[in-house]
């Protein structure tokens, strides 16, 4: 079981359609997959349908009552896909956490109780580096960092990837940078192409061929309740992050052309998952 942060402290990179379609696109693979949302907006949750005043519990009953993760899991009408729900109690979670032992550990203890085989865990943190983004970086193997191509992305990075450094020295020494990518991106720009080659300069070897562009499909599906690749699974976008996925599957040892979603996933209303 490989667990996976998708963080930028940044807002409005692709972070959260970078982790709904990317999760998405694994599990369409067949790959046993969980998305854990933590950001207390909860978008991921509404973007596959499922209504937060439906829920039961979210993922601030595991990190701060003793509510078991696997009861709080929902199905989505992904094959091989699992949700753990978000929800706005979250925004009070930073300042109890802070008054808690262990702090830091209480996502990795909440993840110690799951018993289904997951092969993969993507964690979509909040746009912010405070404690329940540090319980992802202390929790994950690895991070994948969605930047856009625009003049203080650099900047961003420089700090993220300090903050990381930092996370590796106290807390977990062996998380790694899954990869750099470049989400909205528009090959037309000078800015953009100037920005990439910068990165890709300054973290050779971390960043994704494989780049998502600016596209109005994407953007959409989320008032649908289905990820990109689901609700046009033909677009540019959907077809951009289904190479993403190919990309990411083979870094990790695991060679699977992605197959499209099922007829019946495509057509389905968004409900309650």
């Amino acid at each position: 079981m490989k667990k996976v942060a998708i963080t930028n402290q940044k807002g409005g990179v692709g972070k959260t359609t970078t982790a709904i379609n990317l999760a998405t696109a694994v599990a369409l693979a067949g790959v046993r997959t969980l998305l854990v949302d933590l950001d207390p907006q909860a978008n991921v949750t509404s973007g596959f349908g499922v209504v937060r005043p439906g829920l039961d519990s979210n993922i601030y009953a595991a990190l701060i009552g003793d509510k078991p993760l696997s009861e709080i899991i929902v199905k989505t009408d992904v094959p091989h896909l699992d949700l753990v729900p978000s929800g706005i109690d979250l925004v009070g979670a930073e300042l109890e956490l802070a008054s808690i032992e262990g702090r830091e550990s209480r996502l990795k203890n909440a993840l110690a109780t799951l018993t289904e085989p997951y092969q993969f865990i993507f964690f979509d943190c909040p746009p912010s580096l405070g404690l329940i983004t540090l319980n992802a970086l202390n929790t994950a193997d690895s991070v994948i960092i969605p930047i856009q191509c625009e003049y203080y992305a650099l900047e961003g990075l420089t700090q993220l990837t300090r903050s990381i450094e930092y996370i590796r020295e106290r807390f977990n020494p062996a998380l790694q940078v899954e990869g750099i990518v470049f989400t909205m991106y528009d090959g037309r720009s000078n800015l953009t192409r100037q920005v990439r080659e910068e990165v890709e300069k300054h973290f050779y070897g971390k960043t994704y061929r494989n780049w998502i562009p600016r596209n109005v499909r994407l953007a959409e599906a989320p008032g649908f309740g289905k990820p990109g690749v689901v609700y046009d699974p033909q677009s540019v976008g959907a077809r951009a992050y289904k190479l993403l996925a190919d990309e990411f599957l083979q870094n990790n040892g695991i060679r699977i052309y992605q197959n499209e979603p099922p007829a019946e996933i495509i057509n389905q209303p968004a409900g309650v998952a």
